[in-house]
């Protein structure tokens, strides 16, 4: 059940003192285990690294700045895990890794980056979780802050390292874009807000099921600040109230709000981003479009009111926030045909509020790549009402197919180059050809990013 995984494991959390006295091993050396290592390092604590790659990526880098360090690569090192009292784990890595587990039953302290960072942290934090928004939520918070004037640090799952935030001298605010995978690893974060934009199914081939993955999600509730809350999503909501212990909730809707909500409203033929009854900004003055990206300003909202950000700083940056790339990002229109780059879309939910979200009379979607373990079936639905040609590729092309079958045309192709083509030659004056793949990228390229870039790059060869 979720009260059960909602649980607090005590033995990570019973001690929170000085790392310098233990034997420290951080387990996995990408982005955030190099900055781990900086970070212990300058604070004069001695550790070690083990990953499983023959050369993982920070490799080079690291052992140039800190020749001193121990690197065991090309497996993970089960002597170090032994010696070890205390493991700094990386996001990308199961915390039911067997040896992980069996350091955790001899008692070593489990912890990750953003703990170690919570544990330091000498500002208010602001902490955002979701399965879809958070990096666009956290980017346009970000900018409402420094709009109005504050000194503020942004990071986390996005752009820069947590412990990177970590220097003199001391901001007003820390926004903090936080992962599932990475709130596993955290207890101590007590953000003065946070807020979880949306649950649904995501990186199902790491948990258990649905509930494991949100009870992950809901640490970042976990402490003494303001719950910034969905009030749309049950799951959100379901789990806000496991917890909350009497403490107030400030709501966002993309419906009509009560007072002391943020929601939607309408005047006339025109509609308002509000806060009860007051309206605060004409829809139609937003440069992120579509209504997925009007609740992510709601949240924004939410959240910068609840950390005191001037509401004219907020309202100035909603005006002129362009929203970031591979995120329903418009690319080009040629002959009346709109072409969208949406390759942040992971996981179901996200392409759901991508075609949704979408304004065109019909839509060619192009989608696939690595499910996740994902249940396709909540796609079924809005496919079969905006989608008139469904363009498939990659490692899990087939179940999409198979789950999707009889509600539209579909063809299955080897590459993006293909599958532009293809959609370039059945789409018509006022469609939208929509990349949105509901699944991982990693079967065909190195991130999302990359995805999104060759797309962006055949689009412009096709329509020369």
């Amino acid at each position: 059940m979720l009260a059960e995984n909602l649980q607090i494991e005590s033995n990570d959390i019973e001690n929170m003192d000085s790392l310098s006295h233990k034997r420290v091993l951080i387990v996995g050396l990408g982005k955030t285990g190099f900055s781990c290592a900086r970070y212990l390092s300058e604070d004069g604590v001695e550790v070690a690294i083990t990953d499983s790659r023959e050369h993982p990526p920070a490799l080079d880098e690291l052992q140039e700045a800190y020749p001193d360090i121990a690197i065991f690569v090309g497996g993970f090192n089960s002597e170090a895990f032994m010696r070890a009292t205390c493991l700094i784990v990386s996001p990308g890595i199961s915390l039911r890794e067997p040896l992980i587990v069996e350091a955790r039953a001899r008692g070593a302290e489990i912890i990750g980056d953003i703990e170690l960072f919570a544990r330091n942290a000498n500002a208010p934090v602001i902490a955002i979780t979701g399965s879809n928004g958070k990096s666009t939520v956290t980017s346009l918070l970000g900018e409402m802050a420094k709009a109005a004037g504050l000194d503020v640090r942004v990071g986390g799952n996005i752009g820069v390292p947590a412990l990177d935030l970590l220097h003199e001298p001391r901001p007003d605010l820390y926004i903090l874009e936080l992962s599932s995978f990475q709130l596993e690893t955290t207890e101590s974060l007590n953000a003065c807000a946070a807020a979880i934009l949306n649950i649904s199914e995501d990186h199902m081939d790491r948990y258990c099921d649905l509930n494991d993955y949100t009870a992950a999600k809901a640490k970042v509730y976990y402490g003494t600040g303001s719950l910034i809350v969905n009030l749309d999503d049950e799951r959100v909501m379901a789990t806000v109230n496991l917890i909350r212990q009497g403490r107030e909730l400030l709501g966002f809707t993309a419906n009509k709000p009560a007072e002391k909500e943020f929601g939607i409203c309408n005047k006339g033929n025109d509609a308002y981003l509000c806060y009860g009854s007051e309206l605060l900004l004409a829809v139609s003055e937003l440069k992120i479009k579509g209504q997925h990206n009007m609740v992510n300003a709601l949240a924004a909202l939410a959240l910068g009111q609840e950390a005191n950000i001037p509401l004219d700083g907020m309202l100035t940056a909603l005006k002129s926030f362009p929203g970031l790339p591979h995120r329903s990002q418009w690319i080009a229109e040629k002959n009346d045909i709109a072409w969208y780059n949406d390759s942040k879309a992971t996981n179901v939910g996200a392409a759901i509020a991508a075609i949704n979200g979408t304004d065109a009379n019909e839509i060619i979607l192009i989608a696939g790549g690595q499910a996740k373990g994902q249940d396709f079936s909540p796609l079924k639905d809005v496919v079969n009402k905006k989608v008139k040609h469904l363009i498939l590729m990659g490692e899990d092309a087939e179940l999409l197919k198979t789950e999707l079958s009889g509600l539209t045309e579909i063809t299955s192709v080897k590459n993006l180059v293909q599958a532009v083509t293809k959609a370039n030659e059945v789409a018509v004056s006022g469609d939208a050809v929509l990349l949105s793949p509901a699944c991982a990228s990693f079967d065909m390229f190195s991130g999302y990013e990359q995805r999104g870039e060759q797309f962006v790059a055949a689009v412009m060869e096709v329509l020369q």
